[in-house]
């Protein structure tokens, strides 16, 4: 493995793409699991309101919260169409 290999784009091995999809899975499943109550509710609601302004599809809205030791942050991220 020289210095030009790891400029050359190189096709990924099946497996080592599925892997990388399952271990999203996984994150994404153990995020779900962990969420409080509320959530679901509060998307619910962001999405009414941004409807209200915007025509987005159900897809469009990801809401999570991520918890660090004391701190809770409550992220958001909005795809908005073209």
């Amino acid at each position: 493995m020289g210095l030009f290999s790891y400029f050359k784009d190189e096709p990924k091995a099946s497996a080592s793409v599925a892997k990388e999809r399952l271990q999203v899975l996984v994150a994404h499943e153990r995020n779900q699991r962990n969420a409080p109550d509320f959530l679901p509710d509060l998307q619910r609601d962001i999405m009414a309101v941004i409807q209200k302004y915007i025509e987005l599809d159900d897809d469009s809205i990801q809401v999570q919260v991520d918890n660090h030791d004391q701190l809770s942050v409550l992220e958001v991220n909005v795809t908005l169409p073209n």
